[in-house]
């Protein structure tokens, strides 16, 4: 099957259980249970989608990794870790956004291709594959805890008015919620901390240079330190609430112009290459 018609077959399942999800979920006050026919059914646009995903950064052939594909992979694996989560937590509510963002980011590699590493070494490299694997893996999990970050505000905002109705109100409790976030955050830390890391200690063997402190490292390193302080601030003062929140959302802003933006401005308005 041509590529065009799985991006296009992808992006039609993923909007309409969207479509389902924020019609049977996010209208009305009563919220039904998640049946597993749904469960099921998210399993379809994900099997192409990790198919696409194997086809732009592992199949043999030219390496193209813009913003596009970093954009369709983050949202790929926000839905793996969704998928998971929703497999122990009843977490109603983040079916629609996390869905509808998918149909969004996994169309993207087609419509911005972007463009191919100027080297053929480097972009077969495993070095430079691992780092972009863990760069992405720390970019899902970042996705999915500002994506708890929005909810519990919006939870946080309908308690202050009266009780919450429709899908915030089959959500786990806040206390529950905000735990669950911190969990993600510990997580992607992680996994931002080897991305950064791994950077270091390949970019001499793949460029034959030093880590470059461009705007894209600046940022990269701006995310991290943000992080650190918020779970630093979690760990050592009790941070919780809108204090955590807004430190959440910083950090992902931050960690979404490090790669995203940046690759934006070089493929879009530069047409640089990859490296």
């Amino acid at each position: 099957m041509p590529a065009i018609l799985l991006y296009g077959a992808a992006f039609l399942l993923y909007a309409a259980l969207a479509f389902h999800f924020w019609r049977t979920r996010w209208r009305g006050d009563r919220v039904s249970a998640f049946a597993p026919w749904e469960r099921g059914a998210i399993l379809l646009p994900l099997a192409l989608h990790t198919w696409l995903v194997y086809d732009m950064l592992l199949a043999p052939g030219e390496l193209r990794f813009g913003f596009g594909q970093a954009l369709s992979m983050m949202l790929w694996l926000a839905v793996i870790i969704y998928w998971i989560e929703s497999r122990f937590l009843e977490v109603e509510g983040m079916q629609a956004p996390v869905l509808a963002l998918a149909a969004v980011c996994v169309p993207l590699p087609a419509l911005f291709p972007g463009l191919a590493s100027p080297s053929s070494a480097i972009a077969h490299s495993t070095e430079l594959r691992l780092h972009l694997a863990l760069a992405m893996i720390a970019y899902g999990l970042f996705t999915i805890a500002a994506l708890h970050a929005l909810l519990m505000t919006l939870m946080e905002r309908r308690l202050h008015g009266g009780a919450l109705v429709g899908a915030l109100a089959a959500l786990p409790p806040l206390l529950t919620m905000e735990r669950l976030l911190f969990r993600v955050l510990i997580a992607g830390f992680a996994f931002l901390t080897l991305t950064l890391v791994t950077g270091m200690l390949f970019s001499e063997t793949l460029f034959g240079r030093a880590m470059r402190f461009d705007h894209k490292t600046v940022f990269a390193f701006a995310s991290w330190i943000i992080f650190a302080a918020l779970l630093a601030g979690r760990h050592l003062y009790g941070w919780r609430g809108r204090t955590a929140l807004r430190w959440t959302l910083a950090g992902f802003a931050a960690l979404l112009l490090a790669y995203v933006g940046s690759r934006f401005v070089i493929e879009v308005i530069l047409r640089r290459g990859l490296v």
